[in-house]
């Protein structure tokens, strides 16, 4: 049901179209809502903070559509268990693999493939019983290669392409215990590319780069017989940027950035009349290089 562009539907899109939203498309994209700075808004995957969660020319996400169990945009009055982001939160959560049978999906279009596979590893026994199942996601952009028979026929710049293209791969298990409990493993990793024209030498081996990795393990503990449950989370997430045979005027490499850690417990406690207690203690930092 998401609107999309070149048969490709993508979380990216759908925000363009979400009130107090603007969206620009220029290198790696870049998210303002409600008038915020774009690192004033919280992009979280499965609670780990994605630094920068949007492609070139700012049309797709790093996030599997298909993956995706539920996506949450708060642009206002959203609760302290998101730190200190100031302007909104985009929360995506995935889903968990088939714990039943082997399944898959692959798609093909003039702008991208896309291949997903999920299972069991280890089925349930009996009915709610623990089992431990899979989910891998792959999408790679072909951008470069086919905006020339796409666009060509419009003339320079574009009769030599759109010198775009990435690779997203992500990957999750998850087990499952017999009392509800469950608990997450997951890594990603994506990477952007882009060719642009070297101001030094003039020809077009100048290399844009961007690249997010990291991973984690998320968690819930049902106690038996308690009215209560125990989350938590632990992850490391890494952006850098690249300019690969791109020098200043001093002929030094330009590089940049980021990298964070982020632990967290909850506590959940349900109350009678439909209320419940929630509290939780975070731990987070991150650090930017000095190059």
């Amino acid at each position: 049901l998401l609107p999309s562009a070149g048969g490709e539907a993508d979380i990216a899109q759908y925000l363009q179209v979400v009130p107090g939203v603007v969206f620009t498309g220029d290198q790696g994209g870049q998210l303002y809502i409600r008038g915020g700075a774009p690192s004033q808004t919280g992009i979280l995957l499965d609670g780990v903070t994605i630094y920068n969660p949007f492609h070139t020319i700012g049309l797709f996400s790093v996030f599997e559509t298909d993956a995706i169990r539920n996506v949450e945009v708060q642009t206002a009055g959203f609760n302290a268990q998101y730190g200190n982001r100031t302007s909104a939160i985009l929360d995506v959560r995935t889903k968990d693999g088939n714990k039943n049978r082997l399944s898959g999906k692959v798609s093909a279009s003039p702008l991208m493939a896309r291949v997903m596979l999920e299972g069991p590893l280890a089925k349930a026994k009996r009915e709610g019983g623990s089992s431990t199942t899979f989910l891998l996601t792959a999408k790679h952009s072909y951008l470069a290669s086919t905006s020339k028979s796409l666009y060509g026929g419009f003339g320079e710049p574009f009769k030599s392409g759109l010198p775009y293209t990435f690779t997203d791969l992500y990957g999750k298990i998850t087990f499952n215990g017999d009392n509800g409990s469950k608990l997450n493993v997951f890594g990603f990793s994506f990477d952007d590319k882009a060719k642009i024209l070297n101001p030094v030498t003039h020809t077009e081996d100048a290399t844009f780069n961007w690249k997010a990795y990291g991973g984690g393990t998320t968690f819930v503990v049902t106690p038996a017989g308690s009215s209560s449950l125990i989350s938590g989370r632990f992850a490391y997430s890494k952006y850098l940027i690249d300019y690969t045979n791109f020098k200043d005027a001093n002929s030094a490499p330009r590089t940049s950035g980021i990298d964070g850690f982020e632990g967290a417990i909850d506590f959940t406690y349900f109350l009678p009349g439909y209320s419940q207690l929630e509290y939780g203690v975070e731990v987070s930092g991150c650090h930017t290089p000095q190059d």
